[in-house]
């Protein structure tokens, strides 16, 4: 996911996807506990997703 893709998102819509995207990482991270998890860079992703998704939100409070 890049930033572009999240400027035209109104702010309940990016709620929701960092919702989402938190719930991800809890269950990546269960299954990376449980050995279940192939590729442990799928936590990584999720985590900076996380983090586009607080700026974009961040951006959004900002210009009101």
């Amino acid at each position: 996911m890049k930033y572009i893709d999240l400027n035209d998102k109104n702010l309940k819509e990016l709620q929701e996807l960092l919702k989402e995207k938190k719930v991800l990482i809890f269950k990546l991270r269960s299954k990376l506990k449980t050995m279940q998890l192939t590729n442990p860079n799928e936590i990584k992703e999720a985590r900076r997703d996380v983090a586009r998704i607080k700026t974009a939100i961040s951006a959004l409070q900002n210009n009101k």
